[in-house]
């Protein structure tokens, strides 16, 4: 895989890891704040009552969540350091090169 896609993959990772966070971080994010005001934790539903609920049980959720999102988000930062600390143009072949100065090319008679 060439050093550009690693860039590419790296930062559709890292947005991918935010997106989830902002779109469903706040109903993990509910959890902490039920246990630590109120002490019990209720799980809310639209056209139900809410249901009690074991704090303990929404917490470890809210941990696998946002495990899953930094792992994400540490994967992206990882492809893009690969990507950066890429060889790029660094293993041409001197035969390979075109441009000015390279008079490896030129035939002489």
């Amino acid at each position: 895989m060439s050093d550009m896609r690693y860039i590419i993959v790296g930062i559709v990772l890292i947005f991918s890891g935010f997106l989830t966070l902002g779109v469903f971080g706040q109903n993990f994010q509910i959890a902490s704040i039920q246990a630590s005001e109120f002490g019990e934790c209720y799980r809310y539903q639209e056209d139900k009552d809410p249901v009690a609920v074991n704090c303990s049980e929404m917490i470890f959720d809210q941990i696998i969540f946002f495990i899953f999102v930094i792992v994400l988000v540490t994967a992206g930062i990882i492809f893009l350091i690969k990507g950066v600390k890429g060889k790029w143009d660094n293993e041409v072949k001197p035969e390979d090169m075109v441009g000015p100065g390279n008079d490896k090319n030129i035939k002489k008679d």
